[in-house]
């Protein structure tokens, strides 16, 4: 089960629940929701905690009809259950790609085997995840957003300067795309994979 960690920006203290534990916070949204936000990652390694971090700046946000927020923390096939009644995953992680830190890259990969290799420590759990949805004939479409990193600091909580100087900028991203694949009165088109990359100009 993975762990699910939040940070009070104030007093900086950690609080570890499991995904699932009782008195652990509830994902925004309901089961069931079209769109499903998973952002992933290990509060505790820095950088390499990225995906969650992007998620708790979306949880601030209005809430959106049909879009479902959740915190995978280091992912696996225990989030199996979560991807019912998801049309899409917009997921949101941390690679080490060779790219400079603060390179954003998105891409949509039309199977399990084109997930792009170089993704965070947690990369096997969340390739296991999605080969049992297609297994089971439940694999979603996937959005996938990544952050590269350079390196991975144990027991540290903070981005580096380079990687949270665009976290703002995947919140507005992210958000602007799942609310458009949520969109409700609205024909659904969805664009052909693709891959953008932007490096930041810091670096």
């Amino acid at each position: 089960m993975p762990l699910a960690v939040s940070i009070s920006s104030q007093c900086g203290l950690i609080d570890s629940t499991l995904v699932g534990e009782t008195g652990a916070a509830a994902p925004h949204g309901t089961a069931g929701d079209r769109v499903l936000v998973l952002g992933v990652g290990n509060l505790l390694m820095g950088d390499e905690g990225v995906g969650i971090h992007i998620l708790r700046q979306l949880e601030h946000k209005a809430v959106m009809a049909g879009v479902r927020l959740l915190d995978g923390g280091t992912g696996g096939v225990n989030l199996l259950t979560e991807l019912d009644g998801a049309d899409d995953v917009v997921l949101i992680d941390a690679t080490r790609d060779g790219r400079p830190a603060g390179t954003i890259k998105f891409l949509q990969p039309e199977c399990v085997g084109a997930l792009p290799r170089g993704l965070s420590a947690h990369d096997f759990g969340l390739k296991d995840l999605f080969a049992a949805a297609a297994l089971l004939g439940r694999l979603p479409r996937i959005h996938l957003y990544t952050v590269a990193v350079e390196q991975v600091r144990p027991m540290c909580t903070e981005l580096s300067p380079e990687v949270a100087a665009v976290v703002s900028e995947v919140v507005h991203t992210v958000r602007a795309l799942a609310a458009r694949l949520a969109g409700i009165g609205r024909p659904r088109v969805m664009e052909p994979a693709t891959c953008a990359v932007r490096t930041n100009p810091a670096t």
